[in-house]
């Protein structure tokens, strides 16, 4: 029966997929319609599409049960900061000024912007490269805990999964552009939010209800520095690490600001109504679905004891397979539903970050190198070309890292987040409000950004190691290390930029023009007769 009807939602969620992308794909005739829907992308639409590509299957399967391990029901505070600071605030302070600007350069990439906004084709190469490294191992990352969750329905080997889910995700991608992927995010949306819901129902029910499984949780010890037992502290308001709490809601919630997969939605919103609309959806979608993950991730040493969940070779739990655990004990529909939902976030996510990085290619690097330019037609066909070689390299390497457990890729998926936030996101939200911001600057921030990642990646691997409280502290997880890159850059843009040369005075004055353009509306007043006695 859990086969048939796992078979049957997949065939169907399959069948719209592509149907939305052949509907679509006379919106993807040009560049701006490829890449950003023809800038006339309504609210619903763009809400869905920034909260499907913000929550994939690495937050409801890896993160959920990770950091619902670690942190037990305190985890909700990670769900609380995505929806209102990686999207509430994302949306009212990043959302307009994006988008008018962005028009008025008419920039439809984040290097792009960074070339036009600090005069500096440099910076739009460098920007192109950290794109590029960082964006595919993050993409293989996506398929991360597939093969756990596909293995409670269906014996198949987990590259067939990799396989369909890729080559359907190309095709539709491929056909509609960025429409496509922005009314099958819509869809997959709604999914996820059925699925989140059902979910939550059904594991509390399991153990017997809210306040009886969180009465099981305060029974669940956890040991402290000190040596000692501290009962209680999975169903605490902090939990038993709320500093290591901290800084992965940090990471999580204030990195989304300077990823180009999710900034770039505001660069195709409609218009300014639009954009207040979609803070109040996107702001909802994110406390059901990031809420409502890490919520129940919590509840996940209630299934210590399953038989499914796995251990690594030294005897620590395997995160990814605490959820999957978690959902073997639901009915059959609850598992074929969740399944459904865990590709929608899967899928939803990785046309957003290969659509972004066949248009950063095509755009920012190849174009440019031909002295006449590229026409319209031939850069879609670029960028369809490029989307193709990013679906197959991620497969690639997710099937490469799970056959043969090469730790390297592991720790470059971990580090991709924190590297590519740190390396934009003060670049990107001071360009927006501050017209002192110099190009220098931008500059020293993404060499700090890209040398944090290296000293990560190298004490990960074991080439390096830190003795010092401070150094330890920073290199001890890629969280941190991210962490520290954002907030550096943040304090490192505005104090390099006090010392190295401006920008023109007149091309920053006209980089800001629209901004700053007063709008006259022409107001119609009815006149009113009083009668006087």
């Amino acid at each position: 029966m859990l086969i048939f009807l796992t078979s049957a939602l997949m065939l169907c969620f399959f069948a719209v997929m592509l149907i939305v992308g052949f509907s679509c794909r006379k919106h993807a005739i040009d560049v701006d319609g490829f890449v950003l829907g023809g800038r006339d992308v309504g609210p619903w639409l763009t809400a869905f599409a920034f909260g499907t590509s913000y929550f994939s299957a690495v937050i409801f399967v890896g993160y959920a049960g990770q950091f619902g391990w670690n942190f037990g029901l305190s985890s909700t505070w990670i769900g609380l900061g995505n929806t209102f600071i990686g999207s509430l605030l994302a949306w009212e302070i990043l959302g307009r000024r994006t988008r008018v600007m962005t028009h008025h350069l008419d920039t439809k990439t984040l290097p792009e912007f960074f070339e036009k906004r600090y005069q500096s084709k440099t910076l739009k190469i460098v920007a192109s490269v950290i794109v590029f490294i960082f964006l595919i191992p993050y993409t293989a990352s996506l398929y991360n805990g597939l093969s756990s969750l596909f293995n409670i329905v269906f014996s198949i080997p987990y590259w067939i999964v990799i396989a369909a889910m890729a080559a359907l995700t190309a095709i539709y991608v491929i056909i509609g552009g960025y429409k496509a992927t922005a009314v099958n995010d819509f869809i997959q949306g709604l999914i996820m939010l059925v699925g989140i819901v059902a979910v939550i129902v059904s594991v509390l029910a399991n153990q017997g209800g809210l306040t009886e499984a969180v009465a099981k949780l305060s029974k669940e010890s956890v040991e402290v520095a000190s040596g000692t037992a501290l009962n209680g502290a999975f169903a605490s308001f902090l939990g038993p690490h709320p500093f290591d709490l901290l800084f992965v809601v940090l990471l999580t919630s204030l990195g989304t600001w300077g990823l180009p997969q999710m900034v770039g939605k505001f660069y195709s919103i409609k218009n300014e109504d639009s954009i207040k609309k979609g803070t109040v959806i996107s702001t909802i979608f994110a406390l059901i679905v990031a809420g409502g993950c890490y919520f129940i991730g919590g509840f996940g040493r209630l299934f210590g004891e399953s038989a499914f969940i796995k251990k690594m070779p030294d005897g620590r739990i395997l995160f990814d397979s605490i959820i999957p655990a978690m959902l073997r004990e639901m009915p059959d529909f609850i598992i074929a539903l969740a399944i459904v939902l865990v590709l929608s976030a899967s899928m939803s996510t990785l046309s957003s970050l290969v659509l972004t990085s066949s248009s950063t290619l095509t755009l920012d690097v190849v174009a440019p190198t031909f002295k006449r330019g590229l026409s319209e037609k031939k850069k879609v066909r670029t960028m369809r070309a490029f989307v193709v070689f990013f679906v197959i390299i991620s497969a690639v390497i997710a099937v490469i890292k799970d056959r043969y457990n090469i730790t390297f890729i592991a720790q470059m998926m971990g580090v991709s987040w924190g590297a590519l936030a740190g390396a934009f996101l003060a670049p990107f939200l001071y360009g927006l409000y501050f017209k002192h911001v110099t190009k220098a600057s931008v500059a020293v921030c993404f060499c700090f950004a890209s040398c944090m990642t290296v000293i990560q990646l190298l004490h990960s691997s074991g080439v390096i190691s830190f003795n010092g409280e401070i150094l330890g502290f920073i290199f001890k997880s890629s969280i941190n290390s991210g962490v520290v890159s954002m907030v550096g850059g943040l304090i490192l843009v505005p104090v390099v930029s006090l010392f190295t040369p401006k920008i023109q005075k007149e091309t920053v004055d006209d980089i800001f023009e629209g901004l700053e353009r007063t709008v006259t509306v022409q107001v119609k007043r009815k006149e009113q007769l009083v009668e006087h006695p």
